[in-house]
């Protein structure tokens, strides 16, 4: 859905990549035909879409059978578990009562998660839009593929939805047990998954392997195993297959972006994760509690880049200092009287995705926790800068275009990316720090746009034109629903997380370091 094309450039000097370049990094093969009703995708993506593409000759096949890509598109919505009967609810519907609108949230939020699923293999299809406010199958833009990453989190909101008991826990059992039997059927390298799959034939749609995607599958895993201890066995079977290693640079201390595999040959990702504030993080501790990369990886992480660098947003304060043994050149930028360490590009996904699995105030309550609050604070307060009524931003789907575009508060990135477009994925991450002001906010986009469907709250909102982005996204949904279920339920996900293996190894390492010292 997203490509990431990278120029030599910052970005490689950096030794890092975009937050949402690193989850979905090549779009599955069926993907970039025009639907009715929806405008026509940006040229420039549409020809780098073509040159990336990964042929999957079984769903051309299937296609064809049915007269070509379009007239298959009504037998791909046949395929999903379920499908919305209107585009909106009446905003009138929805709760007063703050606990009881954050609960209806989550309800609609999984019916959409549970109904956007393939029948037959109970894995997510990546997005679903509905091109010019329309429910006919004909003229919606169905994503029928799917990633580790969409899969990961689905596996987490199957859990959280068993604890919201809006699944008794044997059907959320058997629907684990269903994704996993798919999880059997998928082409892998070495216990890794690669980036994109088709959700009809399960044919993969991706030549890459993708770290961060393998990280999140990870994540799913492990959370599912501590949930249901009878799948603890068939969860740890792929959890044990996968050697963090090969994603392992010594060289550089860095985790590696993935690897391409292509004609028998396994081809290391050039660029590293070298910012430590991106969605990465989680990764990165997952290769740590597996011993596949040393502690020393951590800390080799930037905090800011150097202050020579200068084409990074701000010069940063940037002192030498020692965690554990560790030297390392710390640092923070500054937006009126708010230190922090900055994100790529200044979103709320690359800040507080990996809080949907890790409660960083709790562990890390000096570094990540803190830095987690005041990205919250400072999306606000540019957002009122901005004269906007609404705030959130992060990468999301454009309204009135098929494109999806990386928004963020610039103060807050290394190279800011652009401001304008709000998603509530954004302000329900924000939960986890942020409680009050996420749940009003979360209220003013209900009730200010016309963004309220069956599923939930759509993708995105322009607080300047009003306009919509009548689309659900796998990835978006998903983070808002497991954080949703966090706050709702006491840090469900989060404790199961932090009580794996993986997690308890590696854990104590956050607390000895302080962002602001």
């Amino acid at each position: 859905f997203l490509l990431a094309v990278l120029a030599p450039g910052p970005r490689a000097a950096a030794q890092s990549i975009p937050a949402t370049q690193a989850i979905g990094a090549v779009p599955a093969a069926s993907l970039y035909a025009e639907p009715d009703g929806c405008a026509k995708p940006d040229a420039r993506r549409e020809q780098e879409f073509l040159a990336t593409r990964v042929v999957a000759p079984r769903k051309e096949a299937w296609q064809h059978e049915r007269g070509g890509q379009a007239a298959a598109k009504p037998h791909v919505q046949a395929r999903l578990s379920g499908w919305p009967q209107r585009l909106l609810v009446d905003r009138a519907t929805l709760p007063q009562a703050d606990a009881e609108f954050l609960r209806r949230l989550a309800s609609d939020t999984w019916r959409g998660l549970d109904a956007l699923t393939d029948r037959d293999h109970a894995i997510p299809v990546d997005h679903v839009r509905f091109c010019g406010g329309s429910l006919d199958a004909r003229r919606v833009k169905i994503g029928d593929y799917t990633s580790g990453t969409n899969i990961g989190l689905y596996l987490m909101a199957t859990v959280a939805a068993a604890d919201l008991e809006l699944i008794p826990r044997d059907q959320a059992m058997a629907v684990v047990r269903r994704v996993l039997a798919t999880l059997r059927q998928l082409e892998a390298h070495q216990g890794f998954f690669f980036n994109y799959y088709d959700t009809t034939t399960l044919e993969r749609t991706s030549d890459f392997v993708s770290f961060v995607d393998s990280a999140w599958l990870t994540t799913g895993l492990v959370v599912v195993r501590q949930a249901f201890p009878e799948l603890w066995r068939e969860c740890s079977q792929f959890v044990d297959q996968q050697d963090y290693g090969l994603f392992y640079d010594a060289g550089a201390r860095l985790m590696s972006h993935g690897l391409t595999v292509a004609g028998g040959k396994a081809t290391p990702s050039k660029l590293h994760y070298g910012m430590l504030y991106t969605e990465a993080r989680l990764g990165s501790l997952i290769a740590i509690g597996r011993g596949a990369a040393p502690e020393d990886s951590w800390f080799a992480m930037h905090r800011t880049l150097p202050p020579g660098t200068g084409w990074q947003a701000q010069k940063p304060h940037r002192r030498e200092k020692t965690v554990r043994g560790h030297s390392f050149y710390a640092g923070t930028y500054a937006w009126r009287d708010l230190r922090y360490v900055p994100s790529w590009g200044g979103s709320l996904f690359e800040a507080l995705m990996p809080v949907l699995a890790l409660d960083e105030r709790v562990f890390a309550p000096r570094s990540l926790g803190r830095n987690d609050e005041v990205h919250v604070e400072i999306q606000r307060l540019y957002a009122e800068q901005l004269g906007q009524p609404v705030w959130g931003m992060s990468p999301s789907s454009i309204p009135d275009s098929v494109d999806y575009g990386e928004f963020g508060a610039a103060p807050l990135g290394i190279v800011g990316y652009r401001a304008g477009i709000v998603t509530p994925h954004a302000s329900a991450l924000a939960l986890a720090v942020a409680p009050e002001a996420a749940t009003a906010n979360l209220r003013a986009i209900a009730s200010r746009y016309d963004a309220y469907g069956e599923f939930g709250l759509y993708d995105a909102v322009d607080p300047a034109s009003g306009a919509v982005a009548h689309s659900y996204l796998s990835l978006d949904q998903a983070m808002s629903f497991v954080a949703l279920a966090n706050h709702l339920k006491d840090g469900c996900v989060q404790k199961r997380f932090a009580a794996d293996p993986i997690a308890t190894a590696v854990l104590p390492m956050l607390r000895d370091e302080d962002f602001s010292d």
